[in-house]
């Protein structure tokens, strides 16, 4: 027998079987080999236990655990020679190692060296969820629970990279040759197996990650604007009776339908407070005055919020907190008393409120109390999100804040039902992490933490694009949790509701095109009707060669143009905010389509398509009514209809290095390129996003 505990080199790719006895490592091993075509290595140990069992009814001592590493690696090392591409080994010398510790409470030094030295690509830890089956060698089924936990510590504690693999043995081999695949191309791409198992664990397909890297290295193609939406070219425009009568037609309408809003609200409120928070890490009270500060910086804004201090909603609680935390808090220069009104707000001790989520900081400053984005957008749904006096709400949110939002819908929601007579019905969801994008350096290589793991940052708002496929409603409104006013709420009504009726309006009319279609009651006569409704209705644009299409393939070519989700977006006048507005694009293959477009997505550097972009006439506040099922009453997976070329490079700064992460298709953006789509223009009163603190100063967030 060869007697070290070398392991050979090779470039083939190892999988250990990792666990307790009786987890199905052997039934596993036989498996992939036989799908790979390749090698496993069998446990020595057996082999070697049961003859001696045989010869004399002994079991296993602890001068057994040397012969049985030695016996293991010669095995695997004679199986190596002949494995193509995969050797899957049943067992290891960390199982070896395990079992020694555990039964004798002691490791040959040799056998814990090597055992720590060898290398796998990739461990599976086999779960205790399979039947325990007793042989002459095996010990006792009690205890598998610990004895597993004692397994899985090793790994950890070792560092090995690991999966569990739990199910029954169909289920496993189904999960490993998935795994492997991956794992395959992982390794061919230059990823360490530690890479592959993190990405893993956070959920992210590893063909997700292959496309990020190749558009991190070739960039995205950038929108190709052939001219700005406007008034009548794009947009619809309406007058007030005319957003009277649609909203009344809603409200004919709704009691036939499942209504709910839809509220982006995941993220903290730390770009809200990014001035304050730069002043407070760049700041030296001891050595400047404030009014140097905002000279040296050019600080508008901190001048703003300074002067206007006593203006905002949540000024009287951070003042009264002030003189319990600074007694002498009245005597204090000015500048120290804004200092710390400042450091106050911003500190995790106290208020904290860049690190809490917009949704629930104070806004707005009624006669009789205070109040926060939820309480709002709570007072809105139930004006124009209810049907047969039920409401439904749902906030998309971060895990760790959902608490948060809990709490505060608590405070207020039963007087807001009392108020209104409806019931509110409020659900969550949370941003799935599988979205989220790797980040990699300027030569594209990923950077990784202090600990050597990689940085993964969210997807954006276009992952929400899975959370809004989860609702089951007939009729979905959008709307930031950001955008609330404190005064006008009938206005905000009117304007939604009949943003909902003409939704409903043209939903009549694409089903009833669709269901003749499907009992075959078009005619070519009634082709021109539909085309005249598409092109003038829904600004679609048909090909050139559409009329020499035979009649079945007009009608495959219609029922494909109409049978998809529906979105009525309102369009506001652009008073230069940032963002995106609405235009018509050209697409790869010539198709021109109307398309909310982020500044971001547009060639800057290209004089004509930035002479686009500066005619625009109007802009997107996020004001979206959504048909998410077709004709048939059945949802659409929403999925199917996005641009998946239309993400965004996001690049931000990380210790003065530059980074680069990728973004998924906006929500209102690619996310939705492939919808019917209606702009509609609403007045400049429904747009009133707090983008920073200071945006709390502006009329539609103060008293009246």
């Amino acid at each position: 027998m060869e007697k070290n505990l070398r392991q050979q080199k090779t470039a083939i790719l190892k999988i250990a079987l990792f666990g307790p006895e009786s987890t199905g490592k052997t039934t596993l091993a036989k498996q992939l080999a036989e799908y790979y075509e390749t090698e496993w290595v069998p446990e020595f140990a057996r082999d070697y236990l049961q003859e001696k069992w045989e010869k004399n009814q002994h079991i296993c001592e602890a001068d057994d655990m040397m012969p049985i590493a030695y016996g293991q690696v010669a095995l695997e090392n004679q199986k190596l020679s002949s494995a193509k591409k995969y050797l899957f080994c049943d067992t290891n010398l960390m199982v070896t190692k395990v079992f020694s510790e555990m039964y004798y409470g002691f490791c040959d030094p040799l056998l814990d060296e090597a055992a720590l030295e060898h290398e796998y690509d990739l461990f599976f830890l086999t779960d205790i969820d399979v039947p325990w089956e007793k042989d002459d060698i095996r010990d006792t089924p009690d205890g598998r629970e610990t004895v597993f936990s004692v397994f899985k510590q090793t790994l950890i504690n070792t560092q090995k990279p690991f999966i569990t693999l739990s199910g029954n043995k169909e289920n496993r081999l189904a999960k490993a040759t998935a795994i492997i695949k991956n794992l395959t191309i992982a390794k061919e791409k230059g990823f360490s197996s530690a890479d592959f198992v993190e990405i893993y664990e956070h959920g992210i397909p590893f063909e997700k990650i292959v496309k990020q890297l190749d558009i991190f290295k070739n960039g995205i193609s950038k929108s190709n604007l052939i001219s700005p939406a406007t008034s009548n070219n794009g947009i619809l425009s309406l007058t007030e009776s005319d957003f009277e009568e649609k909203a009344a037609f809603f409200d004919l309408q709704k009691e036939n339908l499942k209504l709910k809003k839809f509220v982006p609200a995941s993220g903290a409120a730390s770009r809200m407070f990014k001035f304050l928070t730069a002043f407070l890490n760049d700041f030296d009270i001891q050595t400047e005055t404030i009014n140097a500060y905002i000279n040296r910086k050019k600080d508008s804004n901190l001048s703003i919020f300074i002067v206007a201090m006593d203006k905002f909603p949540f000024f009287e609680a951070l003042d009264k907190k002030l003189r319990e935390v600074y007694p002498d808090f009245e005597t204090l220069d000015r500048d120290y008393k804004n200092y710390y009104f400042i450091k106050l707000l911003l500190s995790p001790d106290y208020f904290d409120f860049a690190n809490k989520p917009k949704a629930v900081l104070p806004f707005h400053q009624y006669k009789t109390h205070i109040a926060i984005p939820i309480e709002e957008h709570l007072n809105e749904c139930v004006h124009y999100a209810t049907a047969n006096q039920i409401s439904n709400l749902h906030f998309t949110v971060s895990e760790a804040h959902q608490s948060l939002f809990e709490k505060a819908v608590e405070v207020v929601k039963e007087k807001v039902e009392k108020d209104s007579g409806t019931k509110i019905n409020i659900a969550y969801s949370y941003q799935n992490k599988s979205t989220d994008s790797i980040t990699v350096d300027a030569k594209n290589k990923m950077v990784r933490d202090k600990n050597e793991s990689l940085i993964f940052r969210p997807g954006g708002h276009g992952a929400l694009i899975e959370n809004l496929n989860e609702l089951d409603a007939d009729i979905i409104f959008i709307k930031n949790i950001d955008n609330v006013i404190q005064n006008h709420i009938d206005k905000i009504t009117l304007y939604k509701k009949a943003l909902a009726g003409i939704l409903v309006e043209i939903q009549k009319r694409v089903f009833s095109y669709l269901n003749a279609i499907e009992s075959q009651e078009i005619k070519e006569d009634h082709i021109d009707e539909i085309v005249h409704f598409l092109t003038k209705k829904l600004n679609i644009q048909m090909t050139k060669d559409f009329n020499k299409f035979t009649f079945e393939n007009k009608i495959i070519k219609i029922k494909d143009l109409l049978n998809r989700p529906i979105r009525v977006c309102g369009m506001v006048k652009n008073e230069g905010e940032p963002g995106g507005g609405p235009f018509w694009v050209m697409n790869k293959k010539g198709k021109i389509s109307l398309q909310i477009v982020e500044t971001s997505q547009v060639d800057l550097t290209n004089k004509k398509q930035l002479e686009i972009l500066s005619a625009a006439t109007h802009f997107n506040p996020v004001d979206l009514v959504c048909g998410i099922k077709n004709y048939k009453n059945q949802k659409f997976d929403l999925n199917e209809f996005v641009d998946s070329k239309a993400g965004f490079i996001v690049e931000k700064s990380v210790d003065g290095n530059t980074v680069k992460s990728y973004e998924l298709p906006g929500l209102w953006n690619g996310a939705m390129a492939n919808w019917l789509t209606i702009f509609v223009a609403v007045p400049l009163l429904t747009f009133n996003p707090v983008k920073t603190v200071n945006d709390l100063l502006k009329p539609a967030h103060q008293p009246q």
